[in-house]
């Protein structure tokens, strides 16, 4: 059964006539379509097996029960016909518009990718692919599509994986060609030729002592957590309590059970930095961050080797995470905002701090204090175009509240971004590499200071966490002066609770704040936004990336003078929030973002 698409889907099917291109021209593109390797016959029912695994546990008890072992052979050879069929199935081709893959069996099914958009190419490789010298390569179009409906081709031959990775992002190098034409510089001559002539960078490495921040997430209570429930729900928990050991120790004093208690918690804290040290291992061994200019390609891995490979034309910005106890061991993790890619796109993982504004710097193209040119290149976008709303009525809106509550400022669609080499007449090409670039007294985005929010930002913050104690409080006292009892240690865990409650509005207005950095040398404005206390975020987003704008008012932040502002974009999170921010300030930090966008003179 073919699929039906919807509107604006990177993915077609069967419905729809599908032109036959000529080939491309080189080893990989062919008229005709093509196979799988056939070593993939070696893969797939051995990944089938361990696929169906349940299924086989309970053929094997049905085989016993019924005296005929013949059951567990039967299914095991269904599963494994079912596995080779797939090398019959399947296949692919590549026009020189589109990538096309074919699978099913009995459900046929056609996709068809366009290759200009495709916005990541991810390879990896578990053991037995690597053993085989195969690959799994996977095509990101930056639209949400179901299991069955990825772009995947497994069991690829690894020698060609490289060359069929470079034509799928092969419009990243036509972006940057078509931006040096708009200024009248010709690729291959001049500073383009020097430009596109060097080697690309490692923009970060991973290190060993990197693991001992994999216990300060919750990585690991994710790993143990679904198996300590499931033991528990197959009846551990009846068999743990029952114990003589445990019914010896409930007869014991109160001394005893909270040391018996404490003791169980070192072990889960161990249990729990084990399982995280080693999934961080198996995930991010050997992590490696190449730029090239035009691409960012990510390895990493240590029994599945994968790689990721980034159009830096789709950059938007990046984000900083600070969770709590990352922060206060002076670390913390890294994510790209990029248009058409994963909403958490993950860089580094968690790294100590100077590595990750390193790799910031660089990555902002701030390493020379400028904001990187490479996401003017495709202006322009499509993406963010997508988004963008109809038109609206003559005349900007009013810097006012509408109805007391919403006013949205948005972009009009008919708006386009000319690219920073018209207005400065510098080649594109000789500004991918921030590197070469003449320092600028602009500031990083990676290091400007941020504005705080004022006395109303911080009493919010002060209300709400010492609000719920205080209306918990109330109704215990309620329940006392009506007859109740309240334990006396119900009053010692409120009392304990304040300071930490303190603690927490404290350190939530510390990381609250904004900076905005203005339009410079052909350099576009810089939005950066903090918020947050146990998962903090830094955002650094560059203006053009920015589609609309929210201002957004709750019944308690019309009573003190704030608003939330809310940035919108096609990249990463989508809405990008600064939180309490006083209202008179909110509509000078849209237009010093975006001139023009109140309707106010430029």
């Amino acid at each position: 059964m073919s699929q039906t698409p919807e509107p604006e889907s990177e993915v077609f099917s069967d419905s729809y006539p599908t032109e036959v291109l000529s080939p491309i021209t080189g080893p990989l593109g062919a008229e005709t379509w093509q196979r799988l390797d056939r070593r993939m016959l070696l893969v797939h029912p051995v990944t089938e097996l361990v696929r169906y695994i349940p299924v086989l546990i309970a053929s094997l008890i049905a085989g016993a029960r019924a005296d005929n072992p013949t059951w567990s052979l039967a299914v095991v050879a269904v599963i494994v016909a079912f596995a080779l069929t797939r090398w019959f199935t399947t296949t692919y081709r590549i026009t020189p518009e589109n990538v096309e893959l074919r699978t099913g069996l009995i459900q046929r099914k056609r996709l068809s990718v366009p290759r200009n958009r495709v916005r990541s190419v991810d390879v990896q490789a578990d053991l037995l692919h690597r053993a085989l010298g195969l690959a799994v390569l996977s095509i990101g179009t930056g639209q949400h599509a179901e299991k069955g409906d990825r772009f995947k081709l497994d069991s690829l031959d690894a020698k060609l994986v490289p060359q069929l990775r470079a034509d799928l992002l092969a419009h990243t190098r036509a972006g940057s060609e078509s931006a040096a034409a708009q200024s009248n510089t010709t690729p291959g001559e001049g500073s383009a030729a020097t430009a596109d002539s060097r080697p690309g960078v490692e923009i970060a490495h991973w290190q060993a002592d990197w693991v001992r921040y994999a216990p300060l997430s919750l990585t690991g209570f994710a790993i143990v957590a679904p198996v300590v429930g499931l033991a528990f729900q197959y009846g551990f928990a009846q068999i743990f309590l029952k114990s003589g050991t445990v019914q010896d120790v409930g007869q014991r004093s109160a001394g005893v059970i909270a040391a018996v208690i404490a003791l169980l918690l070192v072990v889960l804290v161990i249990v729990v930095s084990i399982a995280a040290c080693a999934r961080y291992l198996m995930t991010w061994f050997a992590l490696n961050v190449h730029d090239d200019g035009k691409t960012l390609t990510i390895r990493h891995g240590l029994f599945t080797t994968r790689q990721t490979t980034l159009d830096l034309a789709r950059l938007r910005g990046a984000t900083v995470n600070e969770p709590l106890l990352l922060r206060l061991a002076g670390a913390a993790e890294l994510e790209a905002i990029m248009v058409g890619t994963s909403p958490r796109q993950k860089i580094l993982p968690q790294a100590p701090r100077p590595a990750i504004d390193r790799t910031l710097a660089h990555l902002l193209g701030t390493t020379a204090g400028v904001a990187r040119p490479s996401t003017t290149l495709d202006s322009p976008r499509p993406d963010d175009n997508q988004l963008r709303t109809s038109p609206g009525p003559s005349g900007a809106p009013s810097p006012g509240i509408e109805n007391g509550t919403v006013d949205s400022v948005q972009h009009h669609a008919g708006t386009t971004r000319e690219p920073a080499a018209a207005t400065t007449g510098e080649p594109a090409a000789a500004r991918v590499n921030p590197a070469y670039l003449p320092p600028t007294p602009v500031p990083p985005p990676v290091a400007v200071p941020l504005v705080p929010h004022g006395a109303a930002a911080r009493r919010r913050r002060y209300t709400r966490a010492l609000g719920p104690l205080a209306a918990v409080a109330v109704a215990l006292l309620v329940i006392s002066l009506a007859g109740g009892h309240i334990p006396l240690w119900v009053w010692i865990v409120l009392a304990v609770a304040v300071p930490f409650a303190v603690a927490l509005g404290w350190d939530r207005y510390r990381g609250l704040g904004h900076a905005v950095i203005p339009a410079a040398n052909g350099n576009p404005a810089w939005l950066i936004t903090r918020s947050g206390c146990l998962d903090r975020d830094r955002d650094c987003l560059e203006a053009p990336g920015i589609i609309g704008w929210t201002v957004r008012q709750t019944f308690f932040q019309r009573r003190v003078g704030v608003a939330t502002v809310v940035a919108a974009s096609a990249a990463g999170k989508k809405r990008y929030h600064v939180i309490d921010l006083p209202l008179a300030q909110a509509w000078a930090l849209i237009e010093a973002v975006t001139p023009g966008q109140l309707g106010t003179p430029r």
